[in-house]
């Protein structure tokens, strides 16, 4: 009868424990539950307002999959405001201030395409297939002698947020400068490299990238840069 009771006071007693031990996790779940909710607005309020001041391309030219997700990995520190060209200085200022980083205004750009070859650099053969630049490469790293020349298979034109590109009758892309957002889409995507940006302001630009020497670079294009120096005298 003793051994009974015994076992019944400790039955109470951890009844009792495990009844304080329930209601102290409810109350910290609820605690966090609550903090984490308070937390989660007050993020995408940031987020919301990030995401309203950026150009809204969602280019890509940034390393994101778009705006929203760069607003995000900026709100939380994982991304640089610079990382995005689209966006003005203007607009950058205000998202510094929400997100509370530094920001230095930036000297405005615009893409260009360093390649004046087209139909005036030689082939390595005639190419048939899908169309895209990144296709061509697929055959001998493109079918143009020049290592650097433009494919103008038009896979810059396709990403433009803003259809400033567009591949001439002559074979080579080219850029609207009074359409170009800088977003950088079209650097990315090219194969050769061939696009790059220059100040806006910028009224001259060396349109060939080739690394040959001039002999050579006449032999495969004959609007090739042969470096004699004539465009700076």
């Amino acid at each position: 009868m003793e051994l009974l009771i015994a076992a019944s006071v400790n039955w109470k007693v951890f009844g009792i424990v495990l009844g304080l031990i329930a209601g102290i996790a409810l109350v910290a779940a609820i605690a966090i539950l609550i903090v984490t909710k308070l937390c989660h607005v007050h993020e995408d309020e940031k987020v919301l307002k990030i995401l309203e001041n950026l150009a809204g391309a969602n280019c890509g030219g940034c390393g994101k999959s778009g705006c929203e997700d760069f607003a995000k990995c900026l709100a939380c520190g994982k991304a640089q405001l610079s990382d995005c060209k689209a966006t003005s200085n203007e607009a950058k200022a205000v998202i510094a201030e929400i997100a509370g980083i530094p920001f230095a205004a930036e000297e405005a750009t615009v893409a260009v395409v360093r390649c004046s070859g087209g139909l005036a650099a030689s082939d390595k053969f005639d190419y048939v297939g899908n169309e895209g630049c990144l296709n061509r490469m697929v055959y001998q790293g493109g079918n143009k002698l020049c290592a650097t020349a433009c494919l103008g298979g038009g896979s810059c034109q396709s990403v433009c947020p803003v259809d400033a590109i567009s591949v001439r009758e002559d074979g080579i892309a080219y850029v609207r400068r009074e359409i170009c957002i800088s977003c950088g889409a079209c650097i990315n995507i090219c194969p050769k490299n061939c696009i790059d940006r220059i100040p806006a302001k910028a009224k001259v630009y060396v349109a060939c990238r080739t690394h040959c020497k001039g002999k050579e670079t006449m032999s495969f294009c004959k609007m090739g840069c042969i470096a004699c120096g004539m465009c700076a005298r």
